[in-house]
């Protein structure tokens, strides 16, 4: 998608350790109306998909699957990185390692939210090592749901998780796909 790779040239930052910094615009201050049009193109990418649920896990992706759940017309499901005490007393569990927190977390979504018969959506603003994106497939598996795909906002594509996830057999969409990064340069896939 032009339109965010150009945003991605103008306001990302990359720093050591294979880090793209775009909470300019992205996941920290929000551009809705960047957003809106990601949302279009996801919907675009997967109409007549089936879609009646959109998966993401927090916090990042939130902001991005709202916007695309409006253009699906179904709700927006979130795994949570914590059980609180307003959260069902059955839940679907996984571990995803964070690449960018560096940190492994339980992620849970409740058993009442999705199941057998659901067709998911998963949204995420990065994909790089493809943990994220693991986890959440795994949520989908025990609850029965069929992953319809995944849709991303930005893929490391120097990493595995693309391959991880799409040697599953798993449909990746990703709106930008990095080929390359330094400290002075950043490439896109053509």
């Amino acid at each position: 998608m032009e339109l965010l790779e150009k945003r991605i040239l103008k306001d990302g930052k990359v720093f050591p350790g294979n880090i793209l910094k775009v909470d300019s615009f992205l996941n920290h201050q929000i551009d809705v109306e960047l957003l809106n049009e990601m949302g279009k193109e996801i919907k675009r990418l997967y109409d007549g998909t089936g879609v009646n649920k959109i998966l993401t896990i927090e916090a990042s992706g939130i902001g991005i699957a709202c916007i695309v759940a409006q253009y699906f017309g179904c709700p927006v499901l979130f795994a949570k990185k914590s059980k609180t005490k307003n959260i069902a007393s059955t839940v679907y569990k996984t571990q995803v390692e964070s690449f960018t927190h560096g940190k492994t977390y339980d992620v849970i979504v409740s058993k009442d939210f999705i199941g057998e018969g659901d067709k998911v959506l998963i949204i995420d603003d990065f994909l790089a090592e493809g943990n994220a994106l693991l986890g959440l497939i795994d949520l989908c598996n025990q609850a029965g749901a069929e992953v319809a795909g995944c849709a991303i906002a930005v893929e490391k594509a120097f990493q595995q998780g693309g391959k991880r996830v799409r040697d599953l057999g798993i449909r990746v969409e990703s709106l930008a796909r990095v080929e390359s990064m330094s400290d002075d340069s950043l490439t896109f896939v053509k």
